[in-house]
């Protein structure tokens, strides 16, 4: 097995691109070798995908991947070239374009407790979840006939990966084998690190808790695509998307960010939406489709308007997830920009669960995005034959949400589109706030 050094950019160490890696799509697969021996890159690929293809190689020489890449530019056989880039967890601390969120700050049930104030806390009553089972009959497997006797919906976690064995989790996971660890490469993706020692333990746990909860009947498929340290590269999480699309997933979230686009990405977001990216395929995932959601970051005070990526991709098929408050207004801390952050979701102090049994409490658009995706996954259970292209689906929820609007320093006028599973459920596109 190879390992590779993570290249730095940053100050405060945190890495932004895997060391002695590029990624380059060539308009010929038989260029590949010329391209290659030009660049003094190894000529056998460590992966590829997509057609025309796309391909991972190992840099010979001491170039960093950048420099490669600008190498590169002008280059009339070669697409685009772009580095392996590192992205990590909304929450992750230290770096300069988030603010991180620690889930064990003055939280007394971050350490212990039980599920009460998971069960009770405040952000289904404000989507309106339980009326929202009511009127649509189903609470995550599909309506046949009237009847939700259907398959469940299944919505995939990339993320840290998960406490397999938590008991939130009885009964919402798919079967093992759909399960996967893009990090270890085996099919166990249960979280790795220490409770109070590694800051992002427990993110993967949490996020999937959510999803548990918004959504009970629907499975959950967990997909490890970030380290104990919260990050982790672009092409293992390409391939975590196109596993969630081959192996059932209707539904996917990534509450994961970086502060630069990438080609690669952008380009399978618009394929698990409508096939194709400007003609560039993705063979792999066939006639799959996946709605995806994204957190949208945490720039708050640091940088409240700043792209960050996935989330503000120009890409079909997912839709990007601000934080709001109980009281619905735009937690403190998320970022928003109406260019791309097109709905919110309750992101700020949300309960959910922790390895070794535990609960807790974490704020951030990574606890936003979930949500989001349960009650995309609702209404996929409830209208299994609607908006079969994934932008359509996640337009009909964007647009069934609750308008608020409303001016807030430092981003100044606001449009808070706020998820609201009964207003989706019930295709009520007027759907008032209720008080």
């Amino acid at each position: 097995m190879l390992f590779f050094a993570m290249g730095t950019a940053y100050g405060d160490g945190n890495p932004v691109y895997v060391d002695h890696q590029v990624i380059v799509q060539c308009f010929n697969p038989l260029d590949l070798a010329a391209i290659a021996a030009q660049y003094t890159l190894d000529p056998a690929p460590l992966s590829q995908v997509g057609d025309p293809p796309v391909y991972l190689l190992h840099i010979l020489s001491d170039q960093t991947p950048p420099q490669v890449v600008a190498a590169m530019a002008g280059d009339t056989r070669i697409v685009y070239a772009e580095a392996n880039s590192i992205l990590s967890i909304a929450e992750r601390s230290g770096l300069p374009w988030t603010q991180g969120r620690s889930w064990a700050i003055g939280r007394s049930w971050a350490i212990g407790g039980s599920g009460k104030g998971y069960a009770k806390q405040y952000f289904p009553l404000r989507i309106r979840l339980n009326e929202a089972f009511a009127a649509a009959g189903t609470r995550g497997r599909r309506v046949i006939n009237g009847i939700d006797n259907g398959p469940p919906v299944v919505v995939a976690v990339l993320d840290t990966g998960i406490d397999l064995t938590h008991p939130a989790f009885t009964g919402h996971l798919v079967p093992q084998s759909d399960m996967w660890d893009f990090v270890d490469d085996d099919n166990d993706p249960s979280e790795v690190g220490t409770i109070h020692v590694d800051p992002t333990f427990g993110h993967g746990t949490h996020v999937s808790g959510i999803v548990a909860l918004t959504v009970p009947d629907a499975k959950i498929m967990p997909l490890r695509v970030l380290g104990q340290d919260g990050s982790g590269e672009l092409w293992r999480i390409t391939a975590a998307l196109i596993w969630a699309a081959n192996h059932g997933a209707d539904v996917a979230n990534m509450s994961i960010g970086y502060p630069e686009n990438v080609r690669l990405l952008h380009d399978l977001l618009d394929c698990v939406d409508v096939g194709n990216s400007g003609g560039t395929t993705f063979p792999e995932i066939g006639t799959h489709r996946l709605a995806v959601t994204v957190a949208a970051g945490n720039g708050g005070t640091v940088c409240p308007t700043c792209p960050i990526y996935p989330g503000a991709e120009n890409a079909d098929g997912k839709i990007t997830v601000a934080a709001s408050t109980r009281y619905d207004s735009l937690a403190s801390f998320s970022t928003y920009n109406r260019a791309w952050v097109k709905l919110s979701a309750p992101g700020e102090n949300i309960i959910s669960a922790l390895p070794g049994g535990r609960y807790g409490s974490w704020s951030g658009t990574s606890m936003a995005a979930p949500i989001a995706a349960g009650v995309v996954a609702l209404y996929r259970a409830r209208y299994p034959d609607a908006f079969p292209i994934p932008h359509l689906l996640l337009e009909q929820i964007k647009e069934t949400s609750v308008d608020k609007r409303f001016t807030l320093p430092p981003w100044g006028d606001v449009r808070l589109m706020r998820v609201d599973a009964l207003c989706a459920v019930t295709n009520n596109m007027g759907c008032p706030l209720t008080p």
